[in-house]
Order: structure tokens, then sequence, then C-alpha cells
């Protein structure tokens, strides 16, 4: 499941420009790690019904920056947010009952929460609601409708959900298998740094799926994972490399110095 982490105050307007920059002057401080500066910007806009600063004093209060850390007081906060529609809010009240912290573990309310979240685009609540339909918590195992979430997540650019749907693509889970599908899936969230996807996506090459055996574009991406810390990366470039003659491991080792000093844009396609 995706973590909770601090709301973002663009996602809903402000009523008044006051009430903007008191919130502002709290992120501030938070980002500068002066909490307790941030409490007391947010706790009196959160008592008069903010949801972006109750959001965020129950990250607060979960996370226990600037308060003795409280689930459940927590809890209380992302409920009056959420409570009045906001998704953030939402998704992190489903978090909370998928895991049970600050409340009674509650697979169907978390499925409730965090489905509220995913219909108003939140996606980090379309990738747990993702989850939950592919393990068949909270709500019925589907894996069609798991791929339908990760696809929404994904094309929104969230890179674990393009390699989830890269996943499905691959071996066809919820989705007519395709290779090239899982191919293009896995390399968008590769190109973002996401160490499984590139690990992933150096396997397809590696096995050849859809025609695609390249074993020095696997070494490349195989390296680039373990290079990042990948530990499959590592052990799979090194049974790669012995099927590889010397010059072609140099040429894949070049490739990868490439594509990582291009932050991924020159990846040997």
């Amino acid at each position: 499941m995706k973590q909770i982490t601090l709301a973002i105050a663009f996602q809903m307007a402000f009523t008044t420009s006051v009430l903007a920059q008191d919130y502002d002057k709290g992120l501030a401080a938070y980002q500068a790690g002066d909490y307790a500066t941030a409490l007391q910007e947010w706790r009196p806009l959160a008592e008069q019904g903010n949801a972006i600063a109750q959001t965020d004093l129950g990250f607060m209060y979960q996370s226990g920056k600037g308060v003795l850390q409280d689930d459940a007081e927590a809890v209380k906060w992302y409920r009056m947010a959420a409570e009045q529609g906001f998704a953030y809010a939402q998704g992190n009240l489903g978090l909370m009952y998928s895991e049970g912290n600050g409340v009674t573990q509650d697979d169907a309310e978390a499925a409730k929460w965090t489905r509220m979240a995913a219909v108003q685009g939140n996606a980090q609540a379309q990738f747990n609601l993702a989850l939950m339909y592919r393990n068949g918590k909270g709500v019925l195992q589907d894996y069609a409708e798991a791929a339908k979430w990760w696809r929404m997540a994904a094309e929104q650019g969230d890179a674990e959900a393009q390699n989830s749907l890269g996943w499905n693509y691959r071996k066809g889970f919820g989705v007519l298998q395709d290779y090239a599908e899982a191919v293009k899936w896995y390399r968008m969230a590769a190109e973002q740094g996401h160490t499984k996807a590139q690990n992933n996506l150096g396997a397809m090459y590696h096995e050849g799926s859809g025609g695609l055996e390249d074993n020095i574009t696997a070494h490349m991406w195989y390296n680039i994972a373990s290079a990042n810390g990948n530990k499959y990366g590592g052990e799979n470039r090194d049974i790669i490399a012995k099927e590889m003659t010397s010059e072609d491991i140099l040429k894949a080792q070049a490739m990868a110095r490439e594509c990582m000093s291009s932050n991924y844009k020159k990846c040997g396609y």
C-alpha cells in the first residue's frame, strides 16, 4: 500500500488570502523542520474546519512530528477532512483502516474510504484500491478492476502503478497479455527511477518476451537497477553476463552510464 504523506495545499482552495497565508507559514515552517510553528499555524485552521489543515494535522499526529505520536488522534483529524469530501484525507483514512492504525482494522471500511478518494482522481488511492482488488481485501478479487485502477494512476504518472500495470500486461492478469504494452509501462516507470520496473524491463529483454531478446539492453537495465539499490538487478546482471562477450558487457555498461547521466533520456533505444 502507498503510505501517507503530507497533504498538498493547492489541492483545495482557501476561502480567504489570510487563511492561505497562515497555511503557507505553517508549510514553510514544516519544511524547515520547525514543527512547533507549523502546529501553531495549522491547528487554528483545522479547528475552523479547513480540510487541508486537518489532514496535515492528522499526518503530524501519525508521524509524531511536533506532537506525541497518536494514531487515534490522526484518525480523528483525517475523518473530519474526509467527511468534507477531501480526497487526500479519504485516502489516508482508508489506509489507517487497512493497517489498523488508530482504529480497528477493517478491510471494508478501508475500501470504502479509498474508493471515495480514488473516484476523485487521487492517484495514491487509485493505486491502493487496485491492490485491494488484486488481493481481494475489502472487495471481491477482480484482476480487471485492479488493472483499471492501476491504469488511472499510471496515466497520472504514478511510477508504482505503471510498474504494476506493466506486470498485468506481462502476465495477462485483468487484461489481454501484451508484451509491447508491458514494456511501455515498465519503461515509463523505469525512466522515473523505479528500481523494480528497471529490473522488470531488464527481464523482458533477457527473456525475449514478444521477440524483444537483447542481452545488451537487458544488462543495461539490470545494471541500472542494481546501481539504484535493487538487489535482484545485481543478481540478474551477473547471471546474464555469463551469456555475453566481454565486448557486449562493456557496451552495456557504457549504455547504462549514458542512460543514468542523461536522467533516463538516452537509454539506448
